[in-house]
């Protein structure tokens, strides 16, 4: 059974110093306001209402951690790249999601959804440019898919693999649809990958050393 069907809502935070303690590994979800991020999250555990999802892009602005069995930690960050956020809520952003980028040793990969229709904007771009250093997985999930033709898909695949082995060499992408589920369990088996063999396999981690954090983001 995959750890997503286990996943469990932990705490919404606002502050860094409210982040649960580190140990299991943290797999990241990261997109622009309104790209379907919330609906990605939701598929990918089997839930309606896992992620909240706002009809006001930019609304929501805290880093929503979700339990994964007690194996791995799914972690939601705020969305980015929405022109009408104030300035303030802006900074509040940056120092929030940079500080846990820069400083979070648990951090197992990250996952950035872009909408399939316009992907590899400037703020998505920003993002891969920013976490390049810490040399992550990367997957980049094309949501909303299925609002593609059978053409348009294969051509917007080629091209974000292209783009990726460019801007992030060693990333991949998947078509992704929560409507349709094109991708969903794909999705699963390559996050699963990114864990180590014991979590994958449900075993209790042991204790050790946390990775130093990665400066230079």
């Amino acid at each position: 059974m995959s750890i997503f069907s286990h996943a469990a809502f932990v705490a919404s935070v606002g502050k860094l110093s409210q982040l649960p303690p580190e140990g299991v590994p943290e797999l990241v979800f990261a997109g622009r306001s309104n790209v379907g991020k919330s609906s990605a999250i939701n598929a990918l555990t089997g839930r309606k209402r896992l992620a909240y999802f706002s009809k006001t892009p930019g609304r929501t602005q805290t880093i929503n951690v979700f339990d994964l069995g007690g194996r791995a930690r799914l972690v939601d960050l705020p969305g980015y790249g929405y022109a009408k956020v104030p300035q303030a809520v802006r900074a509040q952003w940056d120092a929030l999601v940079g500080g846990y980028l820069r400083t979070r040793a648990s951090l197992a990969g990250l996952v950035v959804i872009m909408d399939a229709r316009h992907p590899f904007m400037p703020h998505d771009l920003g993002m891969l440019e920013w976490v390049a250093p810490r040399r992550l997985p990367l997957l980049i999930l094309l949501s909303k898919a299925d609002k593609l033709s059978r053409a348009a898909r294969k051509a917007t695949l080629e091209s974000a693999r292209h783009r990726i082995s460019e801007a992030a060499p060693g990333g991949e992408a998947l078509l992704f649809s929560s409507v349709s589920g094109e991708g969903v369990e794909e999705a699963r088996e390559r996050l699963e990958g990114w864990l180590p063999a014991q979590l994958a396999a449900g075993t209790t981690p042991a204790a050790g050393k946390k990775r130093p954090p990665v400066k230079g983001i």
